[in-house]
């Protein structure tokens, strides 16, 4: 607990010298009828979440994710929830913002219990049209999916969040997803009213916001932004809002860790709410690369890696692009024919089933089919990218997908910054492609992608021109069901983590991007 509820509301209102306007300079300003101008889309209309959060003074980019996980594989720490509650126009969703600018972390997540309102029946529909439906009341929410999205959320789980329309009353068709949260700020008129949403907040909020203050808002809000008259607000305002707050809401201040007046104005109270985030956060740090290091050495290698037969032909392609002196067409042309021999190996460990067919001359001939589901192929960028060609050559109509990791240069561990994924790849065949893995540490957090949006780890096929030990290993020991298919595997890993004697860096003598450092091992990252 950071303070109890009436000692930090003393505090934060000592704290901020900024004073409402008054009721009546407010309502002078409240335009009486719907605005004719497109109206604003509200936090849960948004379709999806870009890695970009814009505040009134900047823009954050919320993108570059360190590891969630443990060298096991295992996430290792939960996203740290803010519950934030009050009543209908209290501030919340201000509230919200101006935490997440203040934090300037990465992954920030916010999360709007208007997302998860219930279908309504045709019935309680003409309600709402008449301003007669109570959305107000625990009744009008789905708990329990509101439950299950953020405990998912909070475990590091891939959900889909309802997009509510507020116009017409109803769920929109398309979800949006959210993926990969470090921080959620979840705010809601009834985030502390249900004991088990309650225990899944790490940090209780309650923005305490004067009833007069929050009617105009509201009014200015409905009339503005959702399209209704003055006459219908206060309506609904009188008979459900007002009377809702005070036997749902406003008890529920009792559970709060920390109450803010004022709301985003109390900067007193956020400062206070962001130096505690950051100190939970601090505790929760973990490196990954140094582990994996230092651990499975000497270990026999793992029965799910394949590695191609060493004909003399691949052991000739070998050779020319690993010569420093090979020119980057050749280098092209002999990465090429290597990668379609790779995906060809590959394909092999698919499921097929005995079928018959009937050849032109009217004889059975006794074969296979591949007959499970489909086959997703999806690239760690950029060197990844790099063997696509080889796998539409081979896979016809095969979706693909791409997941964009990078080292930090600071820390060393790698950290995720984009991702795109076709829908529904749960069901999926997933080859995972990379051009070399040494450590094994960019490898490991896209499987771990692919794991938190429900892929099945034993139908997931990594696939690499070149691999150390050390990544085999590693991958291998966090994600036993995870196959394991390569051209060759090369023994040493020096200190900067570069595969020895390796192939230098795959992605800049693919395109032309040479380092003038030298070449060197990168996992598939771009640095």
């Amino acid at each position: 607990m950071m303070a109890a509820p009436g000692g930090a509301a003393e505090e934060a209102r000592r704290g901020s010298g900024m004073r409402e306007d008054s009721l009546d300079t407010l309502l002078s300003r409240l335009p009486l009828t719907p605005s004719l101008s497109p109206r604003k889309r509200t936090t849960s209309q948004s379709k999806t979440e870009p890695p970009l959060l814009r505040t009134s003074k900047r823009t954050i980019y919320t993108a570059g994710r360190p590891p969630w996980y443990n060298e096991t594989g295992t996430p290792f720490k939960e996203a740290f929830v803010i519950g934030l509650c009050g009543g209908s126009a209290s501030g919340k969703t201000t509230v919200a913002n101006k935490i997440i600018e203040a934090l300037d972390v990465p992954w920030v997540v916010l999360l709007s219990m208007d997302s998860f309102y219930k279908v309504l029946n045709k019935e309680q529909q003409q309600q709402a049209a008449c301003n007669e439906y109570n959305f107000d009341h625990p009744d009008a929410f789905d708990f329990d999916l509101l439950i299950s999205v953020l405990r998912k959320l909070k475990e590091g789980k891939s959900v889909k969040v309802p997009v509510y329309d507020f116009t017409t009353h109803s769920r929109r068709k398309e979800w949006k997803t959210i993926y990969g949260a470090n921080v959620i700020v979840f705010e809601g008129i009834l985030s502390f009213a249900n004991k088990e949403l309650l225990q899944l907040l790490d940090m209780k909020v309650f923005v305490d916001t004067d009833s007069d203050i929050r009617l105009v808002r509201r009014l200015k809000r409905d009339i503005m932004e959702r399209g209704r008259d003055v006459v219908g607000v206060i309506k609904q305002y009188s008979k459900f809002v007002k009377p809702a707050f005070e036997q749902y809401i406003e008890p529920t201040v009792q559970a709060a860790d920390i109450v803010v007046p004022r709301g985003g104005e109390n900067f007193v109270a956020l400062d206070l709410i962001v130096q505690h985030v950051h100190s939970q956060l601090e505790k929760r740090e973990i490196t990954v690369r140094a582990a994996l290091a230092s651990a499975h050495q000497g270990q026999p290698l793992p029965k799910t890696l394949s590695v191609l037969e060493s004909t003399p032909q691949v052991r000739g392609m070998h050779t020319i692009i690993r010569n420093k002196d090979t020119t980057r067409d050749e280098f092209i042309f002999y990465s090429k024919r290597l990668m379609r021999l790779l995906i060809e190996h590959a394909l092999s460990f698919l499921p097929l089933k005995p079928v018959t067919v009937e050849t032109p001359q009217g004889t059975i001939y006794e074969g296979k089919r591949f007959h499970r589901q489909r086959i997703t192929g999806v690239s760690i960028l950029r060197a990844g990218e790099t063997m696509e060609q080889a796998l539409t050559a081979v896979c016809k109509d095969i979706r693909l997908g791409k997941i964009l990791i990078q080292t930090n240069h600071d820390t060393g561990e790698p950290e995720l910054h984009y991702l795109r994924l076709p829908k529904e790849i749960s069901e999926d065949y997933v080859i995972l492609m990379d051009s070399t893995v040494s450590t094994g540490a960019a490898a490991m957090m896209a499987v771990r992608v692919l794991l938190d949006h429900d892929v099945q780890e034993d139908k997931i096929f990594l696939l690499s021109l070149l691999m150390a030990e050390m990544g085999v290993h590693s991958v291998a020991y966090a994600f036993p069901r995870v196959r394991i298919i390569t051209t060759a595997v090369d023994k040493r890993v020096n200190e900067e983590f570069h595969i020895i004697p390796g192939i230098g860096n795959f992605g800049d003598r693919y395109f032309g991007t040479d380092s003038t450092t030298g070449w060197y091992e990168s996992d598939g990252v771009d640095c």
